[in-house]
C-alpha cells in the first residue's frame, strides 16, 4: 500500500480510502453487507495496509458507526488507523436532529464517538452545505470540536466551489482551523469537478478524497441499457440511473472495456488507475463488499497509464448538470 499526506497537512493516509456505507443492516438498505461478512472486509482491509476509512452517522442510521468502531478498536492501535465521519443529514425527526448548527454539530460529535467507542475522531467532516446556517456558525463550531480534542481536522463534501472558497476565507478570516480535505463526487463519468473545485483545492492545499470512484459500479462493466446490473444495489440504486445512463456515459465505459482487454486487467482497475493518476486526488474513496474486490482495487495502484491512454478514456466526455450535492 502507497501512503501520501492529505492536502498539505501532516496527516499521512493511504493512497486508497475504505468506505463504509456498505456496512450496517440492511433495514436501511436491501444491498449493505451485515455482520459478520462486515468485519472480515474491514479486517482484510487492515491486511492489505489500508488505514484510512471514512463512515457517517446516517449510514445505516448510525450501526456503520458501530461496526467500524468495533472492529478497528479490537484489531489495530488507535494511532495506527486514520478514522473519519461525517455530519449534516438528519439522524431523527426532530428539528434539530440535522444541518450544521452549532447545537447539532455537538451532539452530533458525541453521537458518534459513542458509537465508534472512541475519544475522538481523525477526520470529521460536512457531508453537504447547510443553506439554512451561517458559515461563521458552523465553522466556529468545527473549530471548537478541535480545541476541545474531539477531532483532529475538519473536511468538507460535495457543494459549490465558491461555496467552499467563502468557508476557507471565513476560517482564514477569523483566524479558525482550516478544512484540509474535500470529499467530492467525481469519476471518468462525471468531471464537472475538473472545472472549478480541483483547481480551488490544489491552490489550497486541500486533499481530496472523491466519492464514487467507480460510478457506484458502473465502471466495473456489467451494466447495459436494458440490464442495471446482477447485484442488488445495481437494481436498487434509483439514484445511479438518474446520474449514470446516458448514452454518452456507454461510449465511456466502452473506451474503459477496451483498454482494459488491451492491458489484461479489468475494467474497475482502469477506472480505478485512472482517478489515481490525476493531479491533487489524494485517496479515492472505495466501496467494497468482499475481499476479492479489494484485492482488484489494490490492483490499480500497479497500473500504469500514459498521456495517451488518459487522453484516450477522457475524450468520449460531455458536460453534465452539476450532480451530487444534495
Amino acid at each position: 500500500m502507497e501512503f501520501t499526506n492529505l492536502g498539505k497537512s501532516g496527516l499521512k493516509v493511504s493512497r486508497l480510502c475504505l468506505g463504509c456505507m456498505t456496512f450496517g443492516t440492511k433495514k436501511w438498505r436491501e444491498w449493505v453487507v451485515e455482520n459478520p461478512d462486515a468485519e472480515k472486509v474491514i479486517a482484510y482491509a487492515l491486511d492489505q495496509g489500508i488505514n484510512f476509512f471514512d463512515t457517517a452517522d446516517m449510514y445505516s442510521d448510525g450501526v456503520s458507526e458501530e461496526i467500524v468502531g468495533n472492529v478497528l478498536r479490537r484489531l489495530a492501535p488507535r494511532d495506527s488507523y486514520v478514522l473519519a465521519t461525517k455530519v449534516y443529514f438528519p439522524t431523527g425527526d426532530r428539528p434539530n436532529q440535522g444541518g450544521l448548527s452549532r447545537k447539532h454539530i455537538f451532539e452530533a460529535i458525541d453521537a458518534s464517538l459513542k458509537r465508534l467507542g472512541t475519544d475522538y475522531v481523525d477526520l470529521y467532516q460536512i457531508h453537504r452545505f447547510d443553506y439554512e446556517t451561517p458559515v461563521e456558525e458552523t465553522l466556529r463550531a468545527l473549530h471548537d470540536l478541535i480545541r476541545m480534542g474531539k477531532t483532529r481536522y475538519i473536511g468538507a463534501s460535495s457543494m459549490y466551489a465558491w461555496q467552499f472558497a467563502r468557508m476557507l476565507y471565513t476560517s482564514r478570516l477569523n483566524d479558525w482551523e482550516p478544512f484540509i480535505s474535500m470529499q467530492n463526487h467525481y469519476n471518468l463519468i462525471y468531471r464537472e469537478e475538473e472545472r472549478e473545485m480541483f483547481p480551488l483545492c490544489r491552490e489550497e492545499g486541500i486533499g481530496v478524497i472523491p466519492w464514487s470512484p467507480l460510478a457506484r459500479g458502473f465502471l466495473a462493466g456489467n451494466r447495459s441499457k436494458e440490464q442495471s446490473g446482477g447485484t442488488i444495489r445495481a437494481k436498487t440504486d434509483e439514484y445511479a440511473k438518474k446520474m449514470y445512463y446516458r448514452e454518452q456515459d456507454f461510449t465511456i465505459l466502452e473506451h474503459v472495456q477496451a483498454m482494459a482487454e488491451r492491458k489484461g486487467v479489468l475494467p474497475i482497475q482502469i477506472a480505478m488507475a485512472w482517478i489515481l493518476h490525476k493531479d491533487g486526488v489524494t485517496s479515492p474513496i472505495i466501496g467494497v463488499r468482499e475481499n476479492k474486490q479489494l484485492d482488484d482495487l489494490t490492483g490499480a495502484l500497479t497500473i500504469s497509464l500514459s498521456p495517451e491512454d488518459l487522453n484516450y478514456l477522457e475524450e468520449p466526455y460531455r458536460p453534465k448538470d452539476i450532480q451530487g450535492h444534495s
